[in-house]
């Protein structure tokens, strides 16, 4: 670790500083602001104005409270780097080294949360896996995926709720859809919809020979109530069956679980993790929202961008980021060139600098659309 001495306060204090960030002084004025109109009994006569009150204000407080409590870590690391200094301690200024470090990391993050400025970056998401074709290696292959992110979700604090799972015939899943929960869930899961591809020796195959395999992940906001989506009852094909997931605490077997198509765009959503049928339909509806949601801010994109979306094979040619098992190891995002050689660590959730990369550069904003039919 490079030394600490003479330059603790210097590397510090310019780096971690977090008034670019967002306005200090104007985000203080408005939290008083907003702690003054929920004062107001009359408040409450417009719910809908209250909460989007109360919602603000919340965001507001916790990034006062966040800001305040990295100056506040920062002045002590920078007083304890002074002592360790005049005392000649080495182990404490590898700890102030450590803290620095870390310190910066969330700045780090907090600056890319600043781009979190899309009308649904702040929203829960859904998150789609399919399986491309291939069999038992693509569903194997698709079950990975779904774990990585639900290791991710958890390891940031996220709520993650399973939605619907299709199982596959030997191992893995066709398809599936989880529901991640909490502050800037789909802002920061944006971009990683489109194809993701495997390079490993197939444990199904006897004679251990490398396979290439391919799954799609599409992410889509849960929309906020205020927003409102006409759907017509007749452009709905709503068929009920017998949940078939894996069982345990993600689905159920009771005839409830519900599959909903628009006809007019093809979009099919399902629900099977309540056993009320009623709530597995509720369920779906939302889903079917949000997608068509989804639909409408890609039209935006495309129009904005002056071409169409497009829909492309789940296949070659088409993947946005490699997984390499063997002959060597590696993770690549080939649309910002960041890669790894922690494979191993990416599977288990380690994601942040691909989402971090492809944030801090757009690419959630031109993402490609991928996305197969479940078997």
């Amino acid at each position: 670790m490079p030394s600490m001495r003479g330059r603790s306060r210097r590397s510090s204090r310019g780096s971690l500083c977090c008034g670019g960030i967002f306005d200090w002084e104007r985000a203080n004025l408005r939290l008083e602001e907003l702690d003054h109109l929920v004062e107001d009994p009359a408040l409450w006569d417009d719910p809908e104005r209250a909460q989007a009150l109360m919602r603000e204000r919340t965001k507001l407080a916790e990034a006062i409270a966040t800001q305040r409590d990295l100056e506040q870590r920062l002045r002590e690391a920078v007083e304890l780097a002074e002592l360790a200094e005049a005392e000649d301690d080495e182990a404490v200024l590898q700890e102030v080294g450590r803290e620095l470090a870390e310190l910066q990391a969330q700045v780090r993050r907090r600056e890319l949360e600043s781009l979190l400025s899309g009308e649904a970056d702040g929203n829960d998401c859904y998150l789609q896996v399919n399986a491309g074709a291939g069999g038992t290696e693509s569903q194997d292959w698709a079950e990975m995926l779904l774990r990585m992110y639900v290791r991710w979700a958890e390891a940031h604090g996220y709520r993650v709720e399973w939605v619907e799972e299709t199982p596959g015939e030997e191992a893995g899943i066709k398809s599936a859809t989880i529901k991640i929960m909490g502050p800037n869930a789909y802002g920061w899961l944006r971009s990683e919809s489109g194809v993701h591809r495997l390079v490993r020796i197939s444990p199904f195959d006897s004679q251990a020979r490398r396979h290439t395999s391919f799954a799609s992940v599409w992410v889509y906001p849960v929309i906020d109530d205020r927003i409102e989506i006409q759907i017509d009852e007749k452009d709905l094909r709503i068929d009920t069956y017998r949940a078939s997931g894996a069982g345990g605490q993600h689905v159920n077997r009771t005839d409830s679980a519900v599959r909903i198509t628009h006809l007019p765009t093809g979009i099919v959503v399902q629900c099977q993790n309540e056993r009320s049928q009623h709530r597995n339909r509720a369920t779906a509806m939302a889903m079917l929202k949000a997608r068509l949601y989804e639909l409408e801010l890609q039209k935006r994109r495309a129009e904005q961008e002056a071409q169409e979306a497009q829909k492309t094979e789940i296949g070659w040619g088409h993947q946005i980021r490699s997984y390499v098992l063997h002959p060597y190891r590696m993770v690549k995002d080939l649309r910002t060139g960041v890669e790894t050689s922690d494979a191993q660590g990416v599977l288990d959730g380690d994601i942040d600098r691909f989402l971090e990369a492809a944030l801090a550069q757009g690419v959630g904003n031109r993402r490609p659309e991928a996305q197969a039919q479940a078997g």
